[in-house]
């Protein structure tokens, strides 16, 4: 897990009331019946003080044969997780669970995953961007990938907690 860097500053935007009470559990809810719109997944990762399961709902971005997750709220609660249990987490979609270990990635790897991330998911999530986009430079993508913490998953069996 320690392949990518911590950040130097932790960025966040808390989700709004509509986005938890409405949106996320509505996505999740479907999630866990087997639909999944644009990739959507519900991730479960082990909290960090309570070791008690989490549950999220992520979108899961396919390149180039990988798997990726990216962070657009920034240094959430599941990417602190994440780091604590070293790289350790579950996809669920329906009945079926993947486990995974999920590799951090540099500021320099996460260009192309963040254009393509944005690429996808712009409508949904390029105002946490500040205004770089799928059509940005190399250069404005490398200057904010430290706020949006990214990881490159490899599938882990025996890894997770089934």
């Amino acid at each position: 897990m320690a392949d990518g860097p911590q950040t130097q500053d932790v960025h966040y935007r808390r989700p709004g009331w509509f986005t938890r009470n409405v949106l996320n559990r509505a996505i999740s809810a479907l999630a866990r019946r087997g639909w999944s719109f644009w990739g959507s997944r519900v991730l479960e990762t082990r909290g960090r003080r309570t070791g008690e399961p989490r549950r999220t709902p992520v979108n899961v971005l396919e390149l180039d044969g990988r798997s990726y997750l990216v962070a657009a709220r920034g240094t959430t609660e599941w990417v602190r997780n994440v780091r604590a249990d070293d790289g350790r987490l579950a996809l669920l979609l329906g009945r079926r669970r993947q486990t995974y270990r999920a590799h951090e990635l540099g500021p320099s790897e996460q260009v192309p995953v963040l254009r393509a991330y944005l690429k996808r998911w712009k409508a949904e999530v390029g105002a946490f961007f500040d205004g770089v986009g799928p059509d940005s430079t190399d250069a404005e993508l490398a200057a904010v990938a430290h706020r949006h913490p990214a990881f490159r998953l490899e599938p882990a069996s025996g890894v997770g907690r089934d």
